[in-house]
């Protein structure tokens, strides 16, 4: 039986998936694919100042 890993929170997913697109665009030659991986990495940074600030807008008591 496998063990299961410990769950990621979205912050480490949304890192983890920028890092494998950053590491996968220094391999790629100019070119559509390339810019389709900027455009990603775009739409990442993105999602994480959306999740901060909605986040930082929560108020303590709607967290449980």
């Amino acid at each position: 039986m496998r063990k299961r890993s410990e769950p990621h929170t979205f912050e480490q997913r949304l890192d983890a998936q920028k890092l494998r697109l950053e590491h996968e665009l220094a391999r790629l030659p100019a070119g559509e694919q390339r810019d389709a991986v900027s455009v990603r990495i775009e739409q990442l940074h993105t999602a994480a100042e959306m999740y901060e600030f909605l986040m930082s807008r929560e108020s303590p008591a709607d967290t449980r």
